[in-house]
């Protein structure tokens, strides 16, 4: 008797968040729904000279393993430019100032929607090769 009692007064409160959702629907006509844009065309940014990056060795650095890799998040502006770059997937301090330093310094084919340049997110990984 007990556990029946205790479930049947622990269902009402469990259904209650769900009648207080539903009746804070409204099906009202008259309001408007979202515009969505719809596109022809969307394309992402493009590193420009991707292979020309040329990190300097001092010989002062740790050795790296083989084809180590930085990962990066940045914003490619509309005219290309990178922005914000940070390192969200390390190697190490010295390396890592690096690949930031080059990549700021890149330029990109920025992004597009419909044939119009556009600032986008983007991760990028480098890969250091030997």
């Amino acid at each position: 008797m007990h556990r029946m009692l205790a479930t049947s007064l622990l269902l009402p409160s469990l259904f209650l968040p769900a009648a207080v959702n539903a009746s804070a629907l409204v099906d009202d006509t008259s309001a408007t729904a979202p515009k969505v844009r719809v596109s022809t065309g969307v394309t992402a940014p493009k590193l420009l000279h991707a292979n020309q990056i040329n990190l300097q060795v001092t010989g002062a650095e740790s050795p790296i393993p083989a084809d180590a890799q930085v990962g990066l998040s940045l914003t490619v502006d509309e005219k290309g430019r990178p922005q914000n770059v940070k390192v969200v997937k390390p190697l190490n301090p010295l390396w890592d100032a690096r690949v930031v330093e080059a990549i700021s310094r890149s330029q990109f084919k920025p992004g597009k929607v419909d044939e119009q340049p556009t600032a986008v997110d983007m991760n990028l990984v480098v890969t250091i090769a030997h």
